[in-house]
């Protein structure tokens, strides 16, 4: 769809005290912030919140989407295809389809990112569902299962196991 033909957006607003929380993990949050209904199809956006320690998002790529990431607080640790690397606070960074990545805070460091994936498409049932395995409602095969669904391919990483493992 060129500029011509798409739909005129209405602004998103989303205050604080009414963002749904996702915990999708023991030392993690989502607020989920504008899903693709929301912005006709622009972009998706979520605050990711990790305390120390924090697992993050594991090994995984996106066939149809750009991940932006733009630490608010705190130090991430980013796997670049085969590469990790560092943001800290205010550090921004695209990750083009395809591209392999993870992420997680560094070593003892709580961090927040806001994610914005665009085109937006419908994801936060897919965070929905990580809160449902953290729960023990659903399960990993779930997850496995809604990988074409929600552009969420996950592979194993030598790199990022062995970054995780030292700490």
């Amino acid at each position: 769809m060129n500029a011509s033909t798409q739909q005129p957006q209405s602004p998103v607003l989303v205050r604080a005290a009414n963002a749904e929380n996702i915990q999708d993990g023991a030392l993690s949050l989502i607020t989920l912030l504008a899903d693709s209904g929301a912005t006709g199809g622009a972009l998706t956006a979520n605050k990711a919140t990790f305390k120390k320690g924090s697992p993050g998002a594991p090994a995984h790529f996106h066939t149809k989407a750009t991940e932006m990431f733009l630490v608010l607080e705190g130090e991430m640790r980013i796997l670049l295809d085969d590469k990790i690397v560092n943001l800290g606070t205010g550090d921004f960074l695209t990750v083009p389809p395809t591209v392999p990545h993870a992420f997680a805070p560094a070593p003892g460091v709580e961090a927040e990112m806001l994610v914005v994936f665009t085109p937006g498409m419908d994801r936060f049932d897919y965070y929905r569902l990580l809160e449902r395995v953290y729960r023990g409602e659903a399960t990993i095969q779930d997850i496995r299962d809604s990988s074409e669904q929600y552009d969420n391919h996950y592979f194993d990483s030598p790199v990022w196991k062995q970054a995780l493992a030292e700490g």
